[in-house]
């Protein structure tokens, strides 16, 4: 250690804590976060000012990139020349900027990501937009500091006329914060302003008719207004942006031609990160993606194969791709040096506060220019009143300064006037120049009085304020590029799955799957029916329901549990396939059963849920109604939907809505029908009351139809024996007499069908209608569909037709009735149903189909 030096411990977390916060503070104040007054970081504004001080306006000749980067380097701003040409190229590319600062020439990059030539080939110059922005800066309007060598200046701040913070929007992170700033509509902004000076006490809500949403340069959809709201209200928030999409038919195939995306998305790694989703199947239904963009526009091409729905995929497309994307606002920026959060009028109330500082320097400024010349002015006019003694004075004068003083003490003048004088020109004194210099004063002093005036009235400041507003709003004021869509939301599971109708199928060992209904079609009554799901040895199909995929289904289970899941939720799988085990789908005990589905619309909607009630049946005969709202709360183990009693299992649960009568029928051939009313609404646990007298140990309950009361004359029963025989019913005849009587709940009930050894026992009954088709499956898999309008309406006593040949020891499964689908007849041979020895091998249909 030299002589004379000695060594000061310091503690290094202090010495570490100190230096860290001087960096952060520098970064924060001195890089990373733009002022609220001109809405520009400290390299923006020194680009801006070395372009000013360089002289390529927007009215002069390009200049090279690198001769700007330059000057702005050895004068302004001493970091790396690409931080200084970076920030420079970001003002000219029209994808980053609402409205453009400087004019680029040559190679700036483009959307795909690609960087801009190097800055030795490129040429720049400002913008007319950027000149506003600097506008006034010579009539000391803001403050300037001394460079970083302390040998010139620069502005602290630019006195600009637009509200650039809000129109191009900023983002940069800081030490510790950061600041994502979108940009808006120039006249939409430029309004809200306006109504802000007006009415200080205006509400977000009210700037909100003026500002309605960001608008960014690359246009695209603004997809719900929540978080645009927020962010205006807060200075926080997410909002929603979408790609603009139209749907054309490209060389005969349907196609989604995307015209803008969102702002901020490279286009080119957008297209292959799709190709690679598209690629791992991940995203189904396109068959090729093409970037037809030139310099007239952006066009990108998804080709979609013939079986897609484009909605779907255009969902998919949204969801798991950058064709849509959210922009973070994150409202920081300098107030007076400190960074901020601030909402929409806090913006707002920033660059008035500003503006209204330049306006009031600026009249300053000139006020004192003004009433400088004035006073040279009435010397020189003192002059040219009295010119002939003020020549010979000055002839008479050895030199200059004895000239002045002279002058000074004839006519009383000041040094500046003298001087004036003194320096005069010859000819200013003819008759003409003499005019105009006394019209120049009466100019002058008019301007003055004007000034004056300005500088006592705030009003007056305003009303300067506005007219320059409105007049930069005429001048660069264009339409919103980006649409807003206001009905947006997050994109929920459902968007991405088609509604189409499917039919559910639970086997008799529990496996479900869901197949879309077309893959099923319409055979003629007779037909033996056509090969359906594979299942194990000895498992057969037990249950078929018809759905759509948006619908909730409630499953009720044997032993009187219910579950909740999503149609959609249900593995998809082809008629032959056997699906998945329901165990594995929802959490239903080893020896408990699926014995009904109830499909809803919304169960988060109060009204449908409380005005609608689920009607449950046991094999015993037991009936009970609850209200679905006892179900709309779903656990993830199920919860009791009704009591089971010992040796009774849940058979049945329909929807209804208070207003129905319900009809049970029992294996024995009897059916009992009465007024939903009969039977009050109960809890979720309770067992229920006695809906239908058994015949006897071997009876029971096979099935439940509610029928709403106002569609009861034109309903009509279909009811089914284990040998393929069934019947079709009118619930009214024609002279309006009920076919099946209406009689108090827990009666034995009135026959629905003669049965034989022939028919076997009752298993199915159904309430259809002519538009229905009717689908059974027997014990061994086989399927066949028909149109109930085949089958022909009978009396309650009769037999029925055959409507299955049944083989060998083979039974009816299960039969639904099945919505009507405009789809091809099978040109099946039409077979008797009467004649049982009429037979078709399912091998011959197979190859029929």
């Amino acid at each position: 250690m030299s002589e004379g030096e000695k060594l000061i411990p310091i503690n290094i977390e202090d010495e570490m804590k100190s230096a860290y916060i001087d960096y952060s503070m520098s970064v924060i104040v001195s890089r990373a976060l733009p002022d609220v007054r001109d809405g520009l970081k400290p390299v923006h504004r020194r680009v801006l000012f070395g372009m000013y001080e360089l002289g390529v306006l927007s009215n002069r000749a390009h200049k090279k990139s690198a001769r700007i980067v330059g000057e702005v380097l050895g004068k302004y701003h001493p970091h790396g020349d690409s931080s200084v040409y970076d920030a420079m190229v970001r003002m000219a590319q029209e994808w980053s900027l609402r409205y453009l600062m400087v004019d680029g020439q040559g190679n700036f990059g483009s959307v795909d990501g690609d960087s801009p030539a190097a800055m030795r080939y490129t040429e720049a110059r400002m913008k007319k937009f950027s000149e506003e922005m600097l506008a006034d800066i010579d009539k000391e309007t803001v403050d300037f500091q001394l460079n970083f060598d302390d040998t010139l200046e620069e502005p602290k701040v630019m006195p600009t006329k637009v509200p650039n913070l809000l129109v191009n929007g900023a983002s940069g992170i800081a030490v510790g914060m950061a600041t994502n700033m979108a940009p808006h509509n120039l006249t939409e902004v430029i309004d809200g302003t306006l109504a802000y000076i007006d009415n200080h006490d205006i509400e977000i809500d009210e700037l909100m008719h003026h500002i309605k949403a960001p608008d960014f340069p690359t246009g695209g959809t603004i997809y719900g207004m929540d978080g645009v709201r927020e962010a205006f209200k807060t200075g926080r928030g997410r909002v929603v942006m979408r790609a603009k999409v139209n749907f054309e038919e490209v060389d005969g195939r349907e196609s989604i031609i995307v015209t803008e995306i969102p702002y901020q998305v490279n286009k080119a790694s957008m297209i292959k990160h799709t190709a690679d989703l598209v690629n791992e199947k991940k995203i189904e239904g396109i068959s090729t993606i093409r970037d037809e963009s030139d310099r007239n526009g952006m066009r990108i091409v998804y080709v979609l194969k013939r079986e897609a729905v484009p909605n779907v995929v255009l969902n998919t497309l949204y969801k798991y791709t950058q064709l849509q994307s959210s922009f973070s606002v994150n409202n920081i920026a300098l107030v007076n040096g400190r960074p901020q959060m601030l909402n929409l009028k806090d913006l707002i109330h920033y660059f008035v506060e500003h503006r209204h500082d330049v306006v009031t320097r600026r009249a300053q400024y000139d006020l004192r220019k003004a009433e400088e010349r004035a006073h040279i002015l009435e010397g020189l006019i003192i002059a040219s009143d009295n010119i002939d003694e003020v020549i010979q004075l000055i002839r008479a004068s050895k030199d200059g300064d004895e000239a002045r003083t002279k002058l000074i003490e004839r006519f009383n003048l000041s040094e500046i006037q003298a001087r004036a004088i003194v320096e005069m020109r010859l000819r200013q004194l003819t008759g003409l120049e003499q005019d105009k210099l006394r019209a120049e004063y009466e100019e002058i002093m008019k301007l003055i009085a004007y000034l004056k005036e300005l500088l006592a009235s705030k009003e007056m400041r305003m009303q300067v304020i506005k007219d320059e507003l409105a007049e930069i709003r005429d001048k660069y004021g264009d339409a919103r590029r980006s649409v807003i869509e206001y009905s947006g939301g997050d994109v929920s599971i459902e968007d991405l799955i088609a509604d189409e109708q499917v039919v559910i199928t639970i086997s008799h060992a529990g496996y479900i799957k869901r197949t879309p209904l077309s893959e099923y079609k319409t055979q003629n009554r007779g037909g033996v029916g056509q090969k359906s799901a594979g299942t194990r040895d000895q498992d057969f199909l037990e249950h078929m329901y018809v759905a759509t995929n948006h619908q909730y289904m409630l499953f009720f289970t044997q032993k009187g549990k219910c579950f909740w899941m999503r149609v959609y939720e249900i593995p998809e799988g082809s008629k032959t396939s056997k699906g998945r085990a329901i165990q594995n789908l929802i959490n239903i005990e080893n020896d408990d059963k699926v014995k009904a589905f109830i499909c809803t619309q919304d169960l988060k909607d109060q009204e449908y849920i409380n005005s609608h009630y689920v009607i449950m049946v046991t094999k015993q005969g037991q009936v009970k109604k609850t209200s679905l709202e006892q179900y709309s709360r779903p656990r993830v183990n199920g919860v009791a939907a009704i009591t089971i009693k010992e040796d009774d299992v849940l058979l049945e649960a329909k929807l209804t809505t208070g207003n129905s009568q319900v009809l049970i029928a029992v294996k024995s051939g009897k059916l009992v029908r009465f007024e939903e009313e009969k039977t009050r609404p109960m809890g979720r646990t309770a067992s229920g009351v006695r809906g239908v007298t058994l015949a006897d140990d071997n009876d029971e309950v096979i099935g439940m139809v509610s029928i709403d009361r106002d569609h009861v004359n034109d309903s009509q029963i279909l009811v089914v024996t284990e040998n393929g025989y069934g019947k079709r019913t009118k619930l009214v005849d024609e002279d309006g007499e009920d076919v099946y009587r209406i009689t108090n709940r827990g009666g034995k009930g009135v026959k629905t069908l003669n049965l034989t050894e022939k028919t076997g026992s009752l298993i199915s009954i159904n309430n259809v209608t002519d538009e229905d088709d009717l689908m059974i499956i027997n014990k061994s898999g086989l399927t066949i569909r028909m149109k109930i309008s085949d089958l022909r309406v009978m009396g309650r006593a009769t037999q029925g037709v055959r409507l299955i040949n049944i083989k060998g020891n083979d039974g009816i499964a299960a039969v639904a009735k099945v919505m009507r689908e405009d789809e091809e007849e099978e040109t099946d041979q039409e077979i008797d149903g009467e004649n049982d020895n009429s037979e078709i091998s399912s091998e011959e249909n197979d190859t029929q189909e």
